[in-house]
């Protein structure tokens, strides 16, 4: 199969959907892999590097595009559209619940979508959302640090204080993977942490593995809403694969937060769990302030590390890849129901359900087809 490895072009996004190891595991089994120039250079990876590692390097994005298969990071922007046609795999992070205009594009062109983000495991886990996630979750308290600094308008505080002075109050909302990496950073941090989860056996899970460290409560309207007016730092990572995510933070909660305290939404490309967020940001002009609280929603997260990020997302995509170019995709579909479930789009039909229902265009079965 010929797959190719675009540049990524959303702003400031240095991850790139393949390091030159998981090109090699692809060669291996005869597969032609076309990378685009400097796709590697924001992750540390020279076209030199591909090249010794059996891909051929093209010059322009549009040759690349050619390919039975694209393998992404981020989802495919307008400008990218062109490059669509029938039965070509794309495989990337899609998170087509917020994005009504790609998902009707993927249908125009009959593309086969396959999004990292809603494949499950056999055990039920998210395999390829959990890297990002956890890079994600650590990222959200080392920003929070960050915006804290007077010299960035914030508060002033030193999240983790100093003998006899206060720590910062850090809310995280969701113990899913991101939720739990965050918990721990800031835990570690010796801030005062709170996390809100919604599932029982989560939050025993929590208990195991934090003990005291953290206060762990039962996700509900009255304990989000003393929490949040608490914090000095709110990340919210609710997340469902594929659907947009419940607001769980109101505008009213916000309101009553403490001047230049600080919002991070982790979730923000499925839609974001706070109301006051209505649209996600970007490296390059990351916040913006809603009554006096520093709001942070950047997409791409994890593209500010990109060393780590793209290694940590190539370990977990790569075997999938292989098993979509090495196999009969409707097999595939046929054997593994949880890869079945990364298929958004396929012969010009939706195939996947949250998203159907976010934008009221028709579902189809995939197993009509």
């Amino acid at each position: 199969m010929k797959i190719g490895i675009p540049k990524e072009i959303k702003s400031q996004e240095n991850r790139v959907a393949i390091t030159p190891s998981g090109v090699r595991e692809l060669v291996k089994f005869k597969h032609e892999v076309y990378v685009e120039s400097n796709c590697g250079l924001g992750s540390g990876y020279e076209d030199a590097e591909y090249i010794k590692a059996g891909a051929k390097v093209l010059p322009n994005a549009s040759d690349v595009w050619k390919s039975e298969m694209i393998i992404k990071v981020k989802e495919p922007l307008e400008s990218e559209y062109k490059y669509f046609y029938p039965n070509q795999i794309i495989f990337t992070y899609f998170h087509l619940a917020s994005n009504k205009k790609l998902t009707e594009e993927l249908l125009k062109s009959k593309v086969i979508a396959i999004a990292y983000e809603t494949i499950r495991g056999k055990d039920g886990s998210i395999p390829l959302l959990r890297p990002m996630s956890e890079v994600a979750g650590r990222l959200a308290i080392i920003n929070g640090m960050w915006y804290m600094f007077k010299t960035n308008n914030g508060t002033g505080l030193l999240m983790n204080g100093t003998p006899g002075t206060e720590k910062a109050n850090v809310t995280i909302i969701g113990g899913g993977v991101a939720g739990k990496a965050a918990a721990n950073m800031a835990a570690n941090l010796d801030c005062n942490v709170t996390v809100i989860e919604y599932d029982e056996n989560k939050i025993r899970d929590l208990f195991d593995l934090f003990g005291n460290k953290v206060n762990l409560l039962k996700s509900n309207e009255a304990n989000i809403e003393k929490a949040v007016i608490n914090s000095d730092l709110v990340v919210s990572t609710v997340l469902i694969p594929g659907a947009l995510a419940p607001k769980l933070v109101t505008e009213k909660m916000v309101k009553q937060m403490k001047k230049n305290s600080i919002i991070i939404d982790v979730a923000i490309d499925q839609g974001g769990s706070v109301e006051t967020i209505d649209h996600a940001t970007t490296h390059d002009n990351p916040i913006f302030k809603v009554h006096d609280v520093i709001h942070y929603s950047v997409a791409n997260m994890p593209g500010a590390v990109p060393k780590t990020s793209t290694n940590a997302l190539t370990n977990a995509t790569i075997d999938y890849a292989v098993k979509i170019a090495n196999g009969n995709l409707k097999e595939l579909i046929k054997k593994d129901p949880g890869f079945k479930l990364g298929l958004q789009t396929i012969d010009g039909k939706l195939v996947f359900s949250a998203v159907a229902d976010a934008h009221k265009l028709p579902y189809t079965n995939i197993d009509e087809l």
